[in-house]
Order: C-alpha cells, then structure tokens, then sequence
C-alpha cells in the first residue's frame, strides 16, 4: 500500500530538565499541535495510522490524500500551533519539533507496519544537520524531505517555497541520501537556482545561518529547551560535486560511511 509517511519528533524532550510532569504536558501539547494542524491542512486525522514514539509521533496519511497538503499547508499550520502552545506553557514545556516527510510502499503485519521507505524516513528524522539546522534557528520546526518527496511534491508546488529548500547529505547507520531541508517559520533566503538545476550539478557553498535564538532554559551540558542551539554550528563537506552541511562531530574522512 502506497501511504505518505510523517515523522514527527521533540528537541530534547529528554532533556533533565524536563520532569515527568513536564513531558505529559509536552506530548500532550504535540499531539494537541499536530491535530489541529492537520485539520487545517485538510488531512483526515481519523484516516490516518498513528503510532506513538515517546517524544514523537509516526503518521501514515492514506494515498488519496493530495501530496502537496503536507509541505503547502501543514508546515506553517503545526508552527502556528506549537507557538500558541509555548505562548502559555512554562519553558520546560516549550516544544519545538523535526518532521520529516517522504512516501513509499508499506507493509502491514499483525504488528503494525514495516518498509524500506518507514525506515528511511526515520533516518531523515535523525540526520544531524537536520538537528543543526533547528538547533540554529529561533523558529519551532524545521522540515526535511526525501529527495523523492522533494522531485515529485516540492519542487511543483509554489505555495511551497521550493526556493527556501536547501539540500543535505544524510549519513545515518546504513544510510546515505540527499534530503532537503526547509525551516518553515524562518526560512532561509529564495534561492531558485537551487531548484533549477539536476541535484548532482548543486554546489552549495553554505548553509545561511539563522539568527541567534533567545535561550529560555539552559543548565551545564544540556543546551537549551525551546530555542537556541543545541547542537552548535554547521560544519561543511564536499560531496558529489556539491558542498553540504554536516552536524558537529563528523570527521570529514569519515562522514561518508554508514554509521
């Protein structure tokens, strides 16, 4: 079965900061967040799988559902939400969230769903420069796409602001791709000749860095809660003719391997 495939997780949601009480009123206000978003976008919350992830959610959007809802409408519908909720909640509270986006073929089983395209939307979800890139900005969401998602949804639809896309090189255990980046609610400048050429002819020579965020909650060693950075600057490799952003702690010799 053809499904589209969501993933959606909290920037440190583990953070010691957070008590028990703070993270119910956390996964509370994600679930709160992603379901009037995708009431707003149109996206049947009652058609949909769903399986809870501790500190995210994992969606499977039926097929029928139109592609271009998930990077027109919902992107800016779950920022808005997430930024009334942090409006009225403590800082240890606050969330800001990764989401990644692809589609594929999946398989259900007495267990619940397993593929090839489950898995590599997980990847996305954990790619470092993903995590940099949120950890960078001051807004609440930052999205990647598969490249496949980005070819056949992004990069013909408008409203979508292709040009905002920037594209990464993912490296997580056994896998390597392209993904594409966008921060929705602070997004990086247009640039449309991302867009117009075949991605293995891209050079990119930076990432533009977002402003500093105002940090709400900071303790030694933990970063903070809600905005600032939490995983520190974004590193460059070059990599099939392009230049692209690795996270913190990738040695350059290495960061094309499976980790």
């Amino acid at each position: 079965m053809h499904r589209t495939i969501i993933v959606v997780d909290v920037e440190g949601f583990g953070n010691r900061l957070r008590t028990n009480e703070h993270q119910v009123n956390v996964r509370a206000g994600l679930y709160r967040a992603v379901r009037r978003a995708f009431d707003t976008a149109g996206v049947p919350w009652g058609s949909c799988h769903r399986e809870d992830r501790g500190d995210g959610v994992f969606i499977l959007a039926p097929a029928e559902t139109a592609k271009a809802h998930f990077v027109v409408t919902l992107p800016h519908a779950l920022a808005e939400e997430l930024r009334e909720h942090n409006a009225t909640h403590r800082p240890e509270e606050r969330i800001r969230v990764r989401m990644a986006l692809h589609a594929g073929e999946v398989t259900y089983d007495q267990h619940g769903v397993t593929a090839a395209s489950i898995n590599l939307a997980f990847r996305l979800l954990d790619a470092r420069p993903l995590k940099a890139a949120l950890a960078e900005s001051p807004g609440v969401l930052a999205l990647i796409t598969s490249e496949w998602f980005h070819d056949e949804v992004v990069r013909h639809s408008e409203d979508a602001a292709p040009a905002t896309y920037r594209p990464v090189r993912v490296a997580v255990k056994e896998t390597s791709a392209v993904a594409w980046i966008c921060l929705p609610d602070h997004p990086y400048p247009p640039d449309a000749a991302q867009q117009a050429e075949p991605v293995q002819e891209h050079r990119i020579e930076s990432v533009p860095p977002q402003p500093p965020a105002v940090q709400h909650v900071t303790a030694a060693g933990q970063g903070s809660i809600a905005s600032g950075a939490m995983f520190g600057n974004v590193n460059h490799y070059h990599h099939a003719g392009r230049q692209v952003p690795l996270a913190p702690g990738d040695p350059a010799d290495t960061a094309g391997a499976p980790q």
